[in-house]
């Protein structure tokens, strides 16, 4: 059945703009809930959805969306990035400022406003709220689900992990040639000077983010821990960007869990929509024929307006019931 990924410790939920990614990925975390789980759904797409579709305010701190009979919950968070570069900019200053003198301060602050808005630092920051995201809902929930941006953009940030583990090591390594030239030069001057406290606390912060970065990467790739849903509707385009999707995510070895074919038409509801339907089966066919073991689950179109927790209940309940067509589990 397709609900068996959500015994998974994190999912990632993502696909082509508009195709329905947050509606299912509340879902899948009510769905969880449901059997008594204690589930996180993180928005990273900077176009955030989730509190309108929970009617709830969400912000960048977990609030609570949901409790269930069972015993399970809900909470919700929409990061924000601008907070996230505000913070860490501001931890830098802080500690830039004790390290420097007073008359390099302006010089110092001038250049963190340029890295404010220079290219990557928003990636930076969501992934940074991504890895603090895992990092708090395997201590705290059962699962965490990731309502990410549209694929491209996703592709990107999974990748950075890597990335970004190689540039703190490649600070770290030019810290300690810098460090190592300044004690011969005080060895020469035949004085010596502790580490300053500031030091100290810059080679802490570079160390604790390369030991964060290092847990997303394992975790992304764990089989057994993290999985990708990929949703997609049923026609031309859509179906051709799930199998570039799929093809990057395997040479990433992150795990693909299931894909969702979303907002089915319905055969038995005037000419249009059969002939959509028909299109649909076909280009269903063709992807089966190109994954036949992948687990591909069917949703229908739904009526009406998908908002509230009641709507969320009723599509958790369509995907109770939704598995491949194959059987395969």
């Amino acid at each position: 059945m397709l609900l068996n990924v959500l015994h998974r410790r994190i999912l990632f939920v993502g696909g082509k703009g508009g195709v329905g990614k947050t509606s299912l990925s509340s879902a899948l975390a009510l769905a969880r809930a449901q059997e008594g789980g204690r589930v996180l759904v993180v928005s990273t797409d900077p176009a955030h959805n989730l509190g309108h579709l929970w009617q709830r305010r969400v912000g960048d701190d977990p609030i609570r969306l949901a409790d269930t009979a069972e015993g399970g919950l809900v909470d919700g968070v929409e990061i924000d990035p601008h907070a996230t570069i505000d913070r860490h900019l501001a931890a830098v200053e802080r500690t830039m400022t004790r390290m420097l003198p007073e008359q390099q301060h302006a010089q110092v602050r001038a250049h963190l406003e340029r890295a404010r808005h220079a290219p990557g630092s928003h990636e930076s920051a969501v992934l940074e709220r991504i890895a603090e995201a895992a990092e708090r809902g395997q201590r705290d929930y059962d699962l965490v689900v990731f309502d990410t941006a549209p694929s491209g953009h996703t592709l990107r940030l999974l990748a950075l992990p890597g990335q970004l583990a190689g540039w703190t090591d490649t600070l770290l390594r030019n810290r300690d040639r810098s460090e190592r030239f300044s004690a011969a030069m005080r060895g020469l001057a035949g004085r010596s000077a502790p580490q300053t406290s500031a030091e100290s606390e810059l080679r802490q912060t570079l160390h604790r983010r390369r030991e964060r970065f290092d847990a997303l990467q394992r975790d992304i790739t764990d089989r057994e821990r993290t999985g990708f849903v990929v949703v997609f509707t049923a026609e031309a385009l859509p179906v051709a960007e799930t199998l570039e999707v799929v093809e990057s995510l395997d040479e990433m070895r992150v795990n693909v869990a299931a894909l969702i074919a979303n907002r089915r038409s319905p055969d038995d509801a005037g000419a249009l929509l059969r002939a959509r339907r028909t299109v649909e089966d076909r280009q269903l066919a063709g992807l089966r024929r190109r994954m036949p073991d992948a687990v591909i689950a069917e949703i229908p179109l739904i009526a009406g307006e998908l908002t509230g927790q009641r709507a969320l209940a009723d599509l958790a309940a369509l995907l109770r019931s939704a598995s491949s067509p194959q059987g395969v589990e």
